[in-house]
């Protein structure tokens, strides 16, 4: 009987460490979107501020926006 709970516990602790690693995996790419969309969007918006000549470069901010989007997704679909 010993040994039939020794393997419920190893079985039990490897469930709780894929969970941690799940959790931490989809808080990586929760991160690395928010940092995306700073980098990127946030980033592409500030030429406004200092030269209004320039512009705003809408392919930058375009391709902030679908990567903050897909990396919040992956998040998303690791959680699940």
């Amino acid at each position: 009987m010993s040994n039939w709970s020794d393997k419920q516990e190893v079985k039990k602790e490897r469930k709780e460490k894929d969970k941690t690693r799940r959790e931490k995996l989809a808080g990586y790419f929760f991160n690395l979107s928010q940092l995306t969309f700073v980098a990127l969007v946030l980033g592409g918006v500030t030429p406004l501020y200092t030269n209004i000549e320039i512009g705003i470069n809408w392919y930058v901010l375009i391709a902030g926006v679908v990567l903050t989007v897909i990396l919040a997704n992956i998040g998303n679909l690791i959680l699940k």
